[in-house]
């Protein structure tokens, strides 16, 4: 789905998203109907058989079953419910040293064994302009394995009527409690993925995903004045146990936020609170402040300044057309001691975090998912890389982080979760706010601007409070900050404990031509970052 088709669907106008979703329209029966094992993997070996007759060296085939459902409301009204599924086969060779695709929804057996001759004899076209065969690291084979997001609820088998009723609890609580407009939505995905390859590998995997996120608007009628909050849920790998309270986990400290599950309706109604606060609150002082950034908030600026300069193919210019390149040149990694960040900071890259978005154990070329530090006490030392890039890092083993967005699509190297690990010393949140004499903290992720090689950046959020002399002073509007991704990093001075390690992320991370979108997330604690220039969006320049 591209980006007004979802505009249509849902009635919002969030032009920051653009969904992955494709195919038929279908009743939400079918969203349970099982797929057959036996068959796809019958599939998959007529189309690795077809592609090596036809002089392949290599090959794997996805067959992909991707399903879908939105429930959108505005109000007191119901605007949308749909189903969809997508289904089919993606086809990767190499032949003659060189990578070819090709894709189908048409399963019959010999449109898909043409599907594999046809990728054949795209790479063995594309191998006339090749200078350098496809070095492919080494990946043993896995055998026949399955593996399925551990939910503990599967949120498709919740009736629409009581997904209804939520969300119409959700916007009446809201517009009871000040909110002049809210939409509020569910948004479920379970892709089906069987993959198979020539090096022994027959993979099926059943993930999940879920999110819920609502829109409030206060409106000043006087004035004509208005101010929004966003939801503060996080799409999460995981199923309804997210929403009904049965994955609750208390967080201390001043969020007051629980670690694996959401209350929707709680949320909605402080933020048609927060909504009618922020249209009388004070615009902030432009200056340095200390910043004191809540997980909610942080996930973004890990997102953008941390998760894309270190994908491999945008440090070496793949991406320069579209999303632009990097900062964190192969000069600085092979330095061994270019300082990221202060000491306090590790950041590390994963596929395997229970609840994340990026969590499956094998990636989409079959290699096993793990864990592997990017920043260590502040230094550089790795990047995200899959099979085909990692012998340029001098590695040998791919790091588990190749992703495609559907069976029609190719499969490439896409940002896993990233995160930031959480300091070692116990420490809350409200500890940490009574260290800081001027300062301001941060709730939840806003607008943002970042330039070409993710260096100069500007982030807001959704909720600021001003800190004086250790304490929360009220409410501010306005506020943003500005900096350098290293300057921001080499100012964290304070990490709250992992009791305060929280999840955030996107279910709509961009990249490629044509582009492509993944979920991916991004977890932290409570971070502290001293003498950050902090600009008012609302006052004139000049």
């Amino acid at each position: 789905m591209d980006r007004r088709r979802f505009l249509k669907l849902t009635g919002l106008g969030m032009g920051t998203l653009a969904v992955p979703v494709s195919g038929r329209v279908i009743a939400a029966e079918e969203l349970l109907s099982p797929g057959d094992l036996a068959h796809k993997q019958k599939l998959a070996d007529m189309a690795l058989d077809a592609a090596k007759k036809a002089g392949a060296s290599y090959a794997d085939a996805r067959v992909g079953r991707y399903l879908n459902q939105f429930v959108v409301t505005r109000e007191k009204n119901v605007q949308n419910i749909v189903n969809t599924e997508s289904y089919g086969i993606g086809i990767r060779v190499i032949a003659n040293g060189t990578w070819g695709f090709a894709a189908t929804n048409d399963m019959k057996p010999e449109s898909v064994a043409q599907a594999a001759r046809d990728a054949v004899a795209i790479a063995k076209a594309n191998s006339k302009f090749q200078t350098n065969p496809v070095n492919l690291a080494p990946n043993k084979g896995a055998g026949k394995v399955s593996w399925a997001t551990p939910i503990k609820k599967n949120a498709f088998e919740i009736p629409i009527k009581d997904k209804v009723d939520m969300l119409m609890e959700v916007n009446s609580k809201a517009m009871a409690n000040g909110a002049d407009f809210i939409n509020s939505i569910f948004f479920l995905v379970n892709e089906q993925k069987f993959f198979a390859s020539t090096e022994g590998s027959y993979i099926d995997q059943d993930v999940h995903r879920l999110w819920a996120p609502f829109f409030v608007t206060a409106v000043d009628k006087e004035t004509g004045k208005f101010r929004t909050r966003q939801s503060l849920s996080q799409p999460v790998g995981m199923g309804w146990e997210y929403l009904d309270g049965d994955a609750a986990e208390k967080v201390p400290g001043v969020t007051n936020r629980y670690r694996w599950s959401y209350d929707m309706v709680e949320d909605a109604i402080a933020a048609a609170k927060q909504a009618k606060e922020k249209l009388t609150a004070p615009s902030i002082e432009p200056g340095k402040y200390d910043l004191v950034l809540d997980p909610s908030h942080l996930w973004l600026t890990i997102h953008e300044s941390v998760g894309h300069p270190l994908e491999l193919d945008r440090v070496l210019g793949y991406e320069a057309n579209y999303a632009g390149t990097s900062f964190a040149t192969l000069d600085k990694w092979k330095s061994r001691d270019f300082q990221y960040g202060s000491k306090l900071v590790n950041l590390y890259a994963d596929k395997i975090q229970p609840g994340s978005l990026g969590a499956v154990a094998y990636d989409d070329e079959g290699v096993k998912t793990r864990q592997w530090d990017l920043v260590k006490d502040g230094v550089l030392v790795n990047y995200q890389a899959i099979r085909d890039q990692v012998h340029m890092l001098d590695q040998k083993e791919s790091h588990g982080c190749c992703y495609a967005d559907s069976w029609s699509s190719v499969q490439f190297q896409r940002m896993p979760n990233v995160s930031l690990a959480p300091g070692s010393k116990p420490l809350t949140p409200d500890e940490m706010i009574k260290d800081v004499e001027k300062g301001i903290y941060i709730v939840g992720a806003g607008s943002y601007s970042i330039d070409q090689q993710r260096y100069n950046f500007q982030f807001g959020g959704q909720l600021f409070y001003e800190i004086e002399n250790g304490e929360i002073k009220g409410m501010v509007e306005d506020v943003a900050y500005q900096s350098n991704t290293q300057e921001f990093w080499n100012s964290c001075a304070a990490l709250c404990d992992k009791s305060d390690y929280r999840l955030g992320g996107s279910f709509f991370d961009g990249k490629g031509q044509p582009g492509q979108v993944s979920a991916v997330s991004h977890g932290s604690s409570t971070a502290r970052f001293d003498g950050v220039n902090v600009i008012n969006t609302a006052r004139k320049i000049g």
